[in-house]
């Protein structure tokens, strides 16, 4: 009996969909591995805050470039700096970071679960009774979502400074209408879906990795196929969370001044 030629995809992403699970369900089950989170923690931030930050601030320039044209043309240059923020703010910020965690961080998460998978050590875990999801795949998601969050923060901090450099440095841009327009237009809402898109974006790309490195194919090139593998998952993942994250926000907070 054959299968339709989807049924594959259909059962992998049923899979990821049971870690996903499965890592909500363990997460307030004790014993918690703090010292495991604290490594993976400093692990992933150590190997994506650099390259995030230097992403961050051609970023927010192109942003602020694109925007202060625009602007320029139809007239409405007072406007500059609330545009490019919330577009940073909202938009790449969260982005930008979870594509580096996913890039950097997620790789490396994937690279190592899968060595152990080919190893056997997942196997022997299980066959003394210890979970390989509570010991391993929690403190990494966990540390994944901490990193997201925190490096989100810096990015939206770093693409700000650098939109307002080459807005105002660059376009002869006034520095008091850059704030202004910001002030006048940004609201505390923005931040929060900032950071909640941020922390959703870490949970896929840790679940991803983890679901990548615990299902490898055999051998060396499994485990170098499952993170080239990971990598692009996460990325389509997160762009279409992203539209609908930023659709139901739309929808459902009004504009500041409405």
């Amino acid at each position: 009996m054959t299968s339709f030629p989807g049924a594959a995809a259909i059962r992998q992403t049923g899979r990821l969909y049971a870690l996903a699970l499965d890592v909500l369900r363990y997460l307030p089950r004790r014993p918690f591995q703090f010292r495991e989170f604290v490594q993976q923690f400093w692990f992933i931030a150590s190997v994506s805050i650099l390259p995030t930050a230097l992403v961050a601030i051609p970023f927010g320039g192109v942003i602020a470039l694109h925007v202060g044209s625009l602007t320029n043309q139809i007239g409405a240059q007072s406007f500059t700096g609330a545009a490019s923020v919330l577009a940073i703010i909202q938009q790449a910020s969260p982005i930008v970071t979870a594509l580096l965690i996913a890039g950097a961080g997620g790789s490396a998460m994937c690279a190592d679960l899968g060595s152990r998978t080919i190893r056997e050590e997942i196997d022997a875990m299980e066959v003394l009774g210890v979970s390989p999801i509570q010991r391993l795949i929690v403190p990494r998601v966990l540390a994944a979502m901490a990193v997201a969050v925190f490096l989100n923060g810096m990015v939206s901090v770093v693409g700000v400074l650098g939109g307002y450099f080459f807005n105002v440095v660059m376009q002869d841009g006034t520095p008091g209408a850059y704030l202004a327009s910001f002030s006048a237009l940004a609201q505390l809402p923005d931040l929060w879906i900032s950071e909640l898109k941020a922390l959703i974006f870490g949970f896929i790309a840790g679940v991803v990795a983890a679901y990548r490195g615990l299902n490898p194919a055999a051998g060396p090139k499994g485990v170098g196929d499952a993170v080239n593998q990971s990598v692009v998952i996460t990325f389509l993942l997160l762009f279409l969370t992203n539209v609908v994250l930023t659709a139901l926000y739309l929808q459902l907070v009004p504009p500041k001044g409405m």
